[in-house]
Formats: structure tokens, C-alpha cells, sequence
């Protein structure tokens, strides 16, 4: 027979999201689990924070820490985003955005970043369990019953509420059959790092990540995350169907490389420093966001594209919310997961997606490379590109398609 353990919260994942999630939790008074399928620190991508993830890791309690080793942990200072295509250069600067908040943040390497903030969440009193993964979950009004298993044997954890922070494991959508298809196309990205060796006069900021637009097939893009020691992430995102598979990833990914002229330049000498990884499938999307005493955070919810560097802004939103909800219920109160959850999160992904669909049916690249002397919109839409998603006072949030639509007209017109 299996052990059986009591808690009140469990959190599947122990990263940004599960970290942030447990560490408000944890402070509430609750004893808070964290069952982690791996052991820290582990590669992950998403690397490139936006402004609004700073208010987030505040709040959960864990800024001065990020703070106090973003030099030791070779975190990059970031102010805003650059593009590139075919000659043409165009730069959001953050600190020039409409939304109040933070405008700087960091480039990260995901697995010192992920790392530290579970190391704070532990701190802060998180119980946090590595190489143990759910294999079942049963959900009721009254809470959830799940069985662990680790490398030589298995126990069940009872509690009062579940948040699954699996990233793309996505695990209670798998268990509990609530995938759906998203309705953005598939594409792959390949990627690794490089010991970049960029020029000191090239003309590259390392206080932005640089996208690039392939100079021949629009829908192909590159991101640059330049680190503070002089290392890059390096990717290119395109359809499935314009890789070739009878080449190595490596090979693959310096074909796009040179096939941009600015990028070949400043990778002239470049050197690999770790295999290079492909992902593929990674836009999702679920029946719903919560359930009876469980809710999805962050990707193991919705998923959409890196392109804009939402992912890990959307995934801390929904761990401060839940977490706050959570507390509320778990005192006796009345929460209106629907409303109070989903729609509210929903608000600000449905922002990002009106972005990621106009970038690639090209609308919003032509925006971001219109030179323009509007003191008014620019800002606007530097909000959103530092993460203030859900800041209605924009009118770029409060409407985004007809915002998108009125912008890709202005182009248009010019």
C-alpha cells in the first residue's frame, strides 16, 4: 500500500510560474507542495522577460533576490526590443511606454532564473519535491487526490486545490482530457547557444533582444537573447515544412543564419556552446483554465508563440492570480473562477494573439517598420510589447483588433 500525505495546495512545476504560485501561497500560511518532474537547474527557453514580469516577481516576494544575482547569473539588463529585416532597423524602447510599471528587465538564461526563484520560493517556506511526477489526479469539489511517483516508489498526496504550472508537460490537461487544438499554425523552432564573439562597434544593443525578419519568407523570423557575459540565444521559428531533416539541428540553424545578411555578419565568429534543440507543437490550448479545486497557469493553459516573448509574462499573471484566488477560497470565500480567473486572463492573451496573428500576416512587421512622428501611438504599443497586456486604459488593449486594423491602414496610407 502507498503512502498517503495531506496538504492544502499542490503546484505541478517548480518554474516561474509554480515558483511564484508557491511562494505567495507559502507566505499566505499554507502548506504548499511543489512536485517537480526534473531537477534543477534544466535548459528551458523563454529567456526573455517583458517589464511587467518585475511588478510579479515583487509580489511573490522574490525582486531583491533577482536583483541582488542578475550579475553573478550572467542576466543581461533589458530596456526594450530591436527588429531587423532586409535593411530596415526599428527599436521599442520600454522606458518610452504609455502603461505605468517597471520598463526594464532581464535577458536570462532560464536555467539559473528558474533555479533562483525556487530556491526563494523554498525559502519562503514552499515545500518543494524534485524528480517526482503525477501520474494520476482526481478532482471533486472537496479537492484532489493525486499519485506520485519518484524514482524507487510512489505515495498519494491529498489536497484542498491543484494548480498546474507544468509549462508544455502540461500535465491535469493531459490527465483530465482537456486539450484542445489551438487554431494558430504549427511551426517548429530551432535554437541553441552561442558563444557570440560580436564586435564591440557592430550595430547591436545588448540591452534589447533583436528579431529578425528572413529577408525572403516573411513568415520566418530569428530572435537574438544576448546574455551579460558575451554568450546568445540563438533561434529561428518557421513552418515544419521549410526544415530539412536530412541536416543536422546545427546545420540547420546556420542555414537560416546565413541566409540574413545582418545576422551573418554578427555571428561571423560565433561558436556553438551546447547542441542545438528543436521544439514543435507548442501553441495549445484547453477546454478550460479551472475546474473543480484545480486551475491551469501559464502555458499548461495557453500557449501562443514566442515571437513576442509572452509566455513567461502570461504564465507569472495567472500564478499571482490563482494564488490570490486560491487564498480566497481556501478561507471560505465566494470566487467566480469564470470571471475572476479565466475572462481576466483571457483579456490579455487575447491581446497578444491579436499581435502574434498580425506579425505573421505581415500587418504588424509593416507597423513596427513605419517611420512615423506620432508621439502618441508609439508608446502605446510599447506597452505591449513590455507586457501591459491587460492595461484597458490603452486603447490598443481595450481594442486590439480595431487598433491593429486602424495601424495596418496607417501603413497603408503612407
Amino acid at each position: 500500500m502507498s503512502k498517503s500525505e495531506v496538504c492544502d495546495v499542490v503546484i505541478i512545476g517548480a518554474g516561474p510560474a509554480g515558483a511564484i504560485a508557491a511562494s505567495m501561497l507559502a507566505q499566505d500560511g499554507w502548506n504548499t507542495v511543489v512536485v517537480e518532474r526534473e531537477n534543477f537547474p534544466r535548459f528551458s527557453i523563454g529567456e526573455s522577460l517583458l517589464p511587467h514580469c518585475m511588478e510579479f516577481v515583487k509580489q511573490a516576494g522574490m525582486l531583491d533576490a533577482l536583483n541582488a544575482n542578475a550579475e553573478k547569473l550572467d542576466f543581461q539588463f533589458k530596456n526594450g526590443a530591436a527588429f531587423y529585416r532586409k535593411g530596415e532597423r526599428s527599436e521599442f524602447n520600454f522606458e518610452n511606454k504609455f502603461s505605468d510599471g517597471p520598463g526594464t528587465t532581464f535577458q536570462v538564461k532560464r536555467a539559473a532564473f528558474d533555479k533562483l526563484l525556487a530556491d526563494e520560493a523554498s525559502k519562503l517556506g514552499a515545500d518543494i519535491r524534485y524528480q517526482q511526477s503525477v501520474e494520476e489526479v482526481v478532482t471533486h469539489e472537496e479537492g484532489a487526490t493525486l499519485k506520485i511517483t519518484t524514482a524507487d516508489d510512489s505515495y498519494h498526496l491529498k489536497t484542498r486545490f491543484v494548480l498546474d504550472a507544468s509549462g508544455f508537460g502540461r500535465v491535469l490537461p493531459r490527465l483530465l482530457d482537456l486539450n484542445v487544438p489551438s487554431d494558430l499554425p504549427p511551426r517548429k523552432a530551432v535554437f541553441t547557444h552561442f558563444k557570440d564573439n560580436i564586435k564591440a562597434d557592430a550595430n547591436f544593443d545588448r540591452n534589447k533582444i533583436l528579431i529578425t525578419v528572413h529577408p525572403e519568407i516573411e513568415d520566418v523570423w530569428y530572435w537574438l537573447i544576448p546574455f551579460s557575459d558575451g554568450t546568445s540565444s540563438l533561434g529561428v521559428v518557421a513552418r515544419p515544412e521549410l526544415f530539412n531533416d536530412e541536416q543536422t539541428l546545427e546545420e540547420q540553424l546556420w542555414a537560416f543564419i546565413h541566409q540574413d545578411d545582418n545576422l551573418s555578419e554578427l555571428f561571423e565568429q560565433a561558436e556553438i556552446t551546447q547542441p542545438a534543440r528543436m521544439i514543435g507543437g507548442y501553441s495549445s490550448n484547453v477546454k478550460s483554465l479551472y475546474g473543480p479545486s484545480f486551475a491551469l497557469l501559464g502555458n499548461a493553459g495557453e500557449f501562443l508563440d514566442p515571437v513576442f516573448s509572452s509566455g513567461v509574462t502570461i504564465a507569472m499573471r495567472s500564478a499571482v492570480t490563482a494564488a490570490q484566488l486560491v487564498t480566497r477560497e481556501l478561507k471560505g470565500e465566494q470566487v467566480d473562477w469564470q470571471i475572476e480567473y479565466a475572462d481576466s486572463l483571457k483579456k490579455g492573451i487575447d491581446v497578444f494573439k491579436t499581435f502574434v496573428t498580425s506579425w505573421y500576416d505581415t500587418s504588424f512587421q509593416n507597423v513596427v517598420f513605419f517611420q512615423s512622428e506620432d508621439t502618441e501611438i508609439k508608446p502605446m504599443i510599447t506597452s505591449i510589447l513590455a507586457g501591459y497586456a491587460w492595461d484597458e486604459s490603452n486603447p490598443f488593449v481595450k481594442s486590439s483588433r480595431r487598433g491593429m486594423r486602424m495601424l495596418a491602414k496607417l501603413c497603408e496610407a503612407d
